[in-house]
């Protein structure tokens, strides 16, 4: 068997068993709710997520955290074959055949990537795609560049990683910068065959235009202001966030990623007066660094970008992940060099990692599932060392546990069947009540709270008005009394019915308290959407 369908094949069955048995995170929640609402694109992100996460439901007739992941984990082995189709073409087998297990055991690659349900994953897909097209494109057999009409499919390919997450138009511009720095591939902005990849990119993004356009454009605006500065620049918070980055790379993988990206980077400058002067400085030289030149820019700027961003706001370790992914061709191509030295060096630095990261993935999944660590629980490693009340794993939430709450309380099933709509206080716990009553009961959920996201646009504010719905809140998020303050003066009455308990190793880590609400008064008001600015 050759060592990449290995490779691929023991990341996919890894993955499988996380997907399988990780509890649905915040995010992947609300894009499950993205699902049940198709939209040519929605509030926060364009709509690729949408159809990734809403695949395996609709092929399986079945809601669990396994399949609303499913698409992610066919696209991410996608993804990975083609970054090795990718080195292959830059470089050769052996380089790919090591990029491509670099790539396949970096824990945040493997989960954020491969595992959770986020834009990430097709973007990732098509940028993968948008690459490898990009090198067969600008190193073909000839010497001297020639544009092609595989410049239109890479207009196409780009406009589909836009509709994924917004990042792809950092690819494109790094593509334009790649070709204006490169003296021998400058004639492809002037091909017809870009200006034809121009109208295929810009036609790609018709969803994301005509749903711009019918909303005030508000996705990019809301995605505008999360680049703005909140407060002056902190080296401290810009230190956080490297830090973060590399622990999500894993620090044997993230300070090589980040030394081989600068070293790189430096190296090209340098030797440019340098090769004028130096007649030993060979073709095959010039090709490489032009190869290195493509990889940089499509990732530091946002390696760089975003690191640098840290410094005035939080900034999530995803943003700048793709970056990292185009950097894993350098460092798989640099790890060649230094197998041939030092093979076993090498054997341990990808073992050891590799293991090490196994076994930190496996006592993660224990403790979210059993309570490993939890205090006093009783499938606890020796008695458990972190007390429930600041346990960070309890906020993900056991969707199977919910569903069961609510399909073995007749008095719940009772009131969910005559309740007009469902109702939380959060936008990502309307995704997981979406989830749990997925089988159950086919009824509107909507969230009143003042970041309601893509929950202000599926629906109308006024259209619950004289209706009945049923409130469900968990006493993770506001009390119970604050909680019903925000909503006594909507409803005519509102009846606390019971509670649905989620435990874990012995213990109580959430609670989910349900509400009757009877005859809405008034419509509950929304910053944003169609209904925003209603008076209370």
């Amino acid at each position: 068997m050759n060592r990449w369908v290995f490779l691929l094949g023991w990341g996919l069955v890894l993955r499988a068993a996380i997907a399988a048995w990780l509890p649905p995170g915040f995010d992947e929640a609300y894009y499950f709710a993205y699902s049940l609402n198709p939209r040519l694109s929605y509030f926060d992100h364009p709509p690729l997520v949408a159809f990734t996460t809403g695949l395996g439901p609709w092929l399986t007739g079945e809601v669990s955290q396994f399949t609303i992941r499913l698409g992610t984990l066919l696209l991410y082995t996608a993804s990975l074959y083609l970054l090795y189709l990718t080195s292959q073409k830059l470089f050769s087998n052996k380089v790919a055949t090591l990029t491509l297990a670099i790539a396949t055991v970096i824990p945040f690659f493997q989960v954020g990537f491969g595992v959770l349900t986020l834009p990430d994953t097709p973007l990732l897909f098509f940028w993968s795609a948008s690459l490898y097209l990009a090198v067969n494109e600008f190193f073909a057999h000839s010497a001297i560049y020639r544009p092609s009409y595989r410049l239109v499919g890479l207009g196409l390919l780009l406009g589909l990683t836009c509709l994924g997450k917004y990042h792809g138009f950092i690819l494109g511009l790094g593509l334009v910068a790649f070709c204006l720095t490169s003296s021998n591939h400058r004639s492809a902005l002037k091909s017809p065959w870009t200006a034809l990849a121009v109208v295929l990119f810009l036609s790609a993004l018709t969803p994301v235009w005509l749903w711009n356009i019918q909303h005030d454009w508000v996705s990019f605006r809301f995605q505008a202001t999360r680049a703005i500065p909140e407060a002056a620049y902190n080296p401290e918070r810009l230190l956080g966030t490297f830090l973060v980055g590399i622990g999500c790379l894993f620090p044997t993988f993230g300070f090589p990623l980040w030394w081989v990206s600068l070293r790189t980077a430096f190296w090209r400058i340098v030797p440019s007066g340098f090769a004028k002067k130096n007649h030993n400085y060979s073709a095959h030289q010039s090709l490489i660094q032009q190869k290195q030149s493509l990889i940089l820019w499509v990732s530091l700027p946002l390696i760089l970008g975003f690191t640098l961003l840290g410094g005035y706001r939080p900034v999530l370790p995803s943003w700048h992940m793709p970056g990292f992914w185009g950097a894993t061709l350098l460092l798989g191509a640099w790890v060649a060099q230094v197998q041939e030295k030092t093979p076993q060096r090498v054997h341990y630095w990808l073992w050891g990692s590799g293991v090490s990261i196994v076994l930190l993935f496996t006592v993660v999944l224990l403790h979210v599932n059993t309570g490993l660590l939890q205090k006093d629980g009783d499938q606890a490693l020796l008695g458990g060392w972190v007390p429930v009340q600041s346990d960070a794993s309890i906020q993900l939430t056991d969707i199977q546990q919910l569903r069961q709450g609510f399909a073995q309380s007749p008095q719940f099933s009772a009131e969910l069947a005559k309740a007009d709509f469902v109702f939380t206080n959060r936008f990502f716990l309307s995704g997981y009540v979406a989830m749990a009553l997925a089988p159950l009961f086919t009824k509107p959920i909507t969230c009143f709270d003042v970041d309601p996201r893509g929950f202000a646009y599926w629906s109308q504010a006024q259209q619950w008005l004289g209706k009945s719905a049923l409130y469900v809140t968990s006493e993770l998020y506001e009390g119970n009394l604050e909680s019903l303050s925000r909503y006594q003066d909507y409803f005519a009455a509102m009846t606390h019915l019971g509670r649905i308990t989620i435990r874990r190793g012995g213990a109580d880590i959430q609670v989910f308290n349900i509400y009757r609400c009877e005859q809405q008064l008034r419509p509950y008001p929304w910053p944003y959407g169609a209904t925003a600015n209603l008076n209370s």
